[in-house]
């Protein structure tokens, strides 16, 4: 034997420097690996290698030269060609194949050349020359083979000739053996479509190969041919090809049964294990089935023998009817491949498996059954999914989204649909990397901090907040890189939210709140009753608002709109203000902001919400009065209280011969303080009087819309009606009020700016800065279109009050002046289309002198003059400007008075 195997190594070598002479190169290390297992050539090329290239194989044919592969000659000529599940092409040929060497059936060789190009042409390509050895003497009686495209027996001459039970198929074969041509092959097909007797080369145009070597016989078919036959074993799926092969040589008369079924399915999955089975016995190869012996069974992966199949978790069993593998989805061996379908991601599970039976029966002594089987299974889905590992105590999103395969990366994620690409995310000062499970597959961990700017932020309950991430993975799944994606959504909620607590006080005339400006209008709001507490109802209700850095300052005088009096007797009250603090979105109530103070305060009124009115009245007469002889206009309403300069009155709008009227959207109550002069009798006759005549008008203002409520407070301040609005004045300035308002009808506005085009509407808070002027107009209404508007005197108070002071002069009979704390001046008129008549406007540009924060009204008494012959002294002379002397002498025919504010000069910073 030595000496024989030292002989084939020569030949082996002489024909290795042969194709090296013709220009062969060898494949560079790595490029190919082979290996012979069960009779069959195996050679695995490496895909890295071939990145980017084309291949081809070709078949050295000892006499013909090279022969290129193809489907047709694969099949017939028992060579395969495929991937493993790893994605390296495979070629797998029989020693029994064509062109291959054989030497006494025993040892076997094949030399393939590996074509390697740039171009699918095939075009400047290069050669590599491998050939391949195979040692196989352990041949049994029967040999089958089960390949992808082919089947293939292979029988010993010399065994069997004859049946000893001739049975029918041999029998029947007898006749056609008369007929064969001496030395001549011939085959003769049994299918259900009849009887066919052809010869061998006939055979070879149908996609047999027929050939016998030294001791053998075989036959190579293709799968699902015209003479195969469909049958179903044990509930397995069988072709099957009933062949018999004849020979005759003068004395003798050889038939060979080459009869061959090979299993077509079998194949089975659940979710965690693919199953495949095969009969154990096979009808139509053993024909006396009460001789059928199993010797061994043996199942391998990737050519290679499993010997212990339990220690990689695979399962090997059999009974009567079957032979069973069981294998789980991802044991090693296999291959899990990452996939997309239907947008959905998922695996598929690839194993190259092969099973070996070798079983003794009376007919063949020994038959080695062999089926080798490439399996994938179908699309499994695998809904990735987001792992939250957020760490609240470090205000950290730690999110793990997971299991993929190693075939999957990350490309980009997306943060609240903002786009990064990884580099870009690591800029931004996200953290991403990759973290391995258990089960051999990745996950991609995410940290984004609570505090970037695109995690969205909530205020939820009292004082939590949730943040919530949303992400969207962008990812490439397999070699293909087919793009995935998935959005997922994260949540977390912490305590991370102070609610802020508020510091009140008061001094002799105002309450004050200090409340944090943390959170306002991010979290909460304040709000004044059912009104939102902004800076134009502040202003508009007379509050003083002022911020820093860290707190709102409210400053409300104690007759402000919206305090509330909880208790009020003869000179003292005892006042409160509420501001509820409410959650933005949901508007509820979070807290209450109070507070209470008692004030000594020598005139009041008070219009309580359910119609109560107490007023505290001041009467500085000369000379003094007796105070309990006061009374309302009902003189049996007298006060309740009283001392030398002070009179209490309590009493509803609906007694004491309270009157009431309607104006605009008030609804306003009016009673009167008086006093029952003294006369000093003369004969009997009141002559002589030393009292003062003195009265005391007491109004009270309520809106239109709100009711009057029975029972002073309700028990949630937040949502108790408003109190009135109340004043007192003196008859003698009431009288003067009215007489020159209702003289002569006027309008006045305030503008935005210079153009008086825009102007700001009436009842709404007018913010300026010191430095800003303000624009008013004033419009004399239904007057002839010769008569002018003159503005007599204007002032500025603090007050809306006619007779207030300190007041502050800006014109003086017609005039613009320079005061000290402001300045007017006037401002031309150009007709336009609200323009007709420029002289039935007047506009005044009013500025402040000082940066004194405050709130001012503007006064003016006007006058409607019209040409006549003019008194000396009448306010129509004109003394300020040439105009009037040009329109000759006018006359004052009507009088008037305008009132325009309150205007707030505040800080720049507190707008």
């Amino acid at each position: 034997m030595e000496a024989v195997g030292y002989s084939l190594c020569r030949i082996w070598l002489l024909f290795l420097l042969f194709w090296l002479g013709q220009g062969r190169q060898m494949a560079p290390p790595g490029f190919v690996e082979s290996s012979c297992h069960s009779r069959i050539f195996w050679m695995k090329l490496n895909k890295f290698l071939l990145q980017g290239k084309f291949f081809q194989l070709e078949i050295n044919d000892p006499y013909v030269g090279p022969v290129l592969l193809d489907e047709k000659l694969a099949s017939r000529c028992g060579y395969v060609l495929s991937e493993d599940v790893w994605g390296n092409p495979v070629f797998r040929a029989s020693v029994l194949g064509c062109h291959v060497a054989n030497k006494a059936d025993e040892l076997f060789s094949l030399t393939v050349n590996i074509k390697v190009s740039s171009f699918s042409s095939m075009r400047a390509a290069v050669t590599y020359t491998y050939p391949m050895y195979c040692s196989y003497s352990s041949w049994a009686s029967r040999e089958i083979v089960c390949e992808e495209n082919y089947m293939e027996v292979s029988v010993r001459t010399d065994v069997p000739a004859v049946s000893n039970d001739y049975t029918v198929a041999w029998m029947s074969a007898l006749p056609e053996t008369q007929n064969v041509a001496y030395q001549l092959w011939q085959l003769m097909f049994v299918s259900p479509s009849g009887r066919k007797t052809i010869t061998v080369s006939d055979a070879a145009k149908l996609g047999y190969s027929f050939n016998n070597t030294l001791s053998r016989v075989y036959l190579r078919a293709p799968y699902h041919t015209n003479e195969s036959d469909v049958s179903v074993v044990s509930g397995v799926n069988m072709n099957m090809v009933t062949s018999t092969s004849m020979y005759r040589q003068r004395w003798l008369l050889l038939l060979i049964d080459t009869t061959v079924s090979c299993p077509v399915d079998g194949i089975s999955f659940t979710d965690t294990t693919l199953t495949w089975t095969v009969p154990s016995v096979i009808p139509t190869l053993v024909v006396q089935e009460s001789t059928f012996l199993s010797k061994t069974i043996l199942m391998g992966v990737d050519g290679r023998v499993i010997v212990n199949p339990e220690e990689k978790n695979y399962l090997l069993e059999h009974n009567e009817t079957h032979i069973g593998i069981n294998v789980p989805i991802g044991a090693e061996g296999g291959k899990l491949k990452s996939s997309i379908s239907g947008g959905v991601y998922g695996v598929i599970y690839s194993i190259d498996l092969f099973l070996e039976h070798t079983w003794t029966d009376a007919d063949w002594q020994t038959t080695k059954y062999t089926v080798i089987k490439s399996i994938t299974t179908p699309f499994m889905p695998q809904i990735p999914t987001v792992i939250n590992n957020t760490l609240p105590e470090e205000r950290l999103f730690n999110v793990a989204f997971g299991h993929f395969l190693p075939d999957v990366s990350l490309v980009a994620i997306a943060i609240g649909n903002v786009p990064f690409t990884l580099r870009e995310a690591q800029r931004h000062g996200f953290k991403i990397y990759e973290t391995p499970f258990s089960n051999r597959t990745k996950g991609f961990v995410l940290e984004v901090s609570f505090d970037d700017p695109y995690v969205l932020k909530e205020y939820v309950n009292r004082n939590e907040t949730k943040y919530t991430l949303l992400v969207n993975y962008s990812m490439s799944v397999g070699p293909e890189r087919t793009p995935y994606y998935h959005s997922a959504e994260v949540e977390c909620v912490i305590a991370d939210i102070e609610l802020p607590e508020a510091v009140g006080y008061c001094d002799e005339e105002n309450l004050y709140l200090v409340i944090p400006t943390f959170g306002l209008h991010r979290y909460w709001n304040l709000y004044l009753g059912s009104k939102p507490l902004n800076r134009h109802v502040a202003l508009s209700n007379g509050y003083l608002a002022a911020t820093n850095s860290t707190h709102l300052i409210l400053q409300i005088p104690l007759f402000a709109v919206g305090v509330i009096y909880e208790e009020v007797s003869f000179q003292k009250i005892k006042a409160r203000f509420d501001v509820a603090l409410r959650k933005v979105r949901t508007m509820e109530t979070l807290q209450m902001f109070s507070v209470r103070c008692n004030f000594n305060s020598s005139a009041f009124i008070i219009c309580h919400p359910d119609g109560t009115i107490m007023i505290s009245a001041q009467m500085k007469t000369i000379p003094a009065i007796d105070m309990s002889k006061t009374k309302l206009r009902d003189s049996s309403c007298k006060p309740r209280e009283y001392n030398e300069e002070h009179a209490f009155f309590k009493f509803h709008v609906t007694t004491c011969g309270t009157s009431v009227r309607f104006e605009g959207d008030h609804i306003i109550y009016e009673n009167e303080i008086t006093y029952e002069k003294e006369t000093l009798p003369r004969q009997s006759i009141p002559t002589i009087t030393r009292d003062p005549d003195y009265r005391l008008t007491v109004l009270c203002y309520y809106q239109a819309k709100e009711t009057l409520v029975l029972g002073a407070f309700a028990n949630d301040p937040s949502t108790s009606p408003p109190f009135g609005a109340g004043t007192m004045v003196p008859r003698s300035n009431i009288a003067v009020y009215r007489r020159i308002r209702q003289a002569l009808n006027v309008v006045s506005r305030v503008s935005k700016d210079e153009s008086f085009t825009e102007f700001y509407e009436p009842n709404v808070a007018i913010i300026k800065q010191p430095v800003e002027p303000v624009f008013l107009e004033v419009e004399l209404k239904d007057e002839s279109p010769d008569a002018e508007l003159y503005l007599e005197n204007c002032w500025v108070t603090g007050s809306l009050d006619f007779n207030s002071t300190p007041r502050w002069n800006i014109t003086v009979d017609g005039c613009e002046i320079n005061g000290s704390e402001y300045v007017g001046e006037f401002c031309p008129v150009a007709v336009s289309p609200r323009v007709r008549h420029p002289a039935h406007f007047k506009r005044l540009a009013v500025r402040t002198l000082t940066h004194r924060l405050e709130q001012v009204y503007v006064h003016c008494l006007v006058a409607a003059c019209s040409p006549t012959n003019a008194l000396p002294g009448s306010p129509c002379r004109g003394q300020c400007s040439s105009r009037w002397e040009r329109k000759g002498r006018l006359s004052a025919s009507l009088q008037g008075y305008i009132l325009a504010g309150p205007v707030w000069i505040v800080d720049p910073d507190l707008r």
